[in-house]
């Protein structure tokens, strides 16, 4: 096994979030709690040509990966792996392996807390049928296509602290964005 892709483990405490979900795709019906669930594993990964380029690191530097798979009310709905330079969350509870999020806040305050506060966020989003592995993780029905989101968090600086792809099983999500308009 490649000593990078080791796995960090704990006896650590489950952390379950609860979401709000919509009768209807359009966000406009009765909502309802729903009990959330996410797993996660945590490694550290010599960072492929994606991950390099958008961390401005060289391919190959080591970083951390934050591999989850989240579930509502038992039903996967989505996977996200997040990358984060060794340095910027080394010892804190992003990296630590335990089911659930990363604690009050979530991710963006133990950035914070680092002195690396979030400021701009870059998504983009590519509708796309879903591999084979993909199919079966997500539970998917034949035919349903997958959401996959590549999120680039950056501080005001610019520098970037996060880099994360996810895939989401389109059926079960819709993205709504309120922009500013420029002058």
């Amino acid at each position: 096994m490649d000593p990078l892709r080791s796995k960090k483990t704990n006896g650590g405490t489950a952390r379950r979030p609860t979401v709000e979900a919509y009768k209807n795709e359009h966000g406009d019906a009765a909502s309802a709690r729903q009990q959330g669930h996410q797993t996660q594993e945590v490694s550290l990964v010599e960072a492929d040509e994606h991950v390099s380029t958008a961390l401005g690191l060289p391919p190959g530097t080591t970083v951390y990966e934050r591999a989850r798979v989240m579930t509502r009310d038992g039903v996967p709905t989505h996977t996200v792996t997040s990358y984060y330079r060794v340095e910027d969350v080394e010892d804190t509870s992003l990296v630590d392996p335990a089911p659930g999020i990363a604690g009050p806040g979530g991710g963006f305050r133990v950035l914070t807390d680092r002195g690396l506060d979030p400021h701009e966020i870059t998504e983009d989003l590519n509708a796309r049928m879903p591999t084979a592995d993909e199919t079966l993780l997500l539970e998917l029905p034949p035919g349903e296509p997958v959401v996959e989101v590549r999120h680039t968090t950056r501080t005001a600086e610019g520098q970037v602290i996060e880099y994360a792809r996810g895939v989401h099983a389109a059926s079960r999500f819709m993205w709504s964005y309120t922009f500013a308009i420029p002058d």
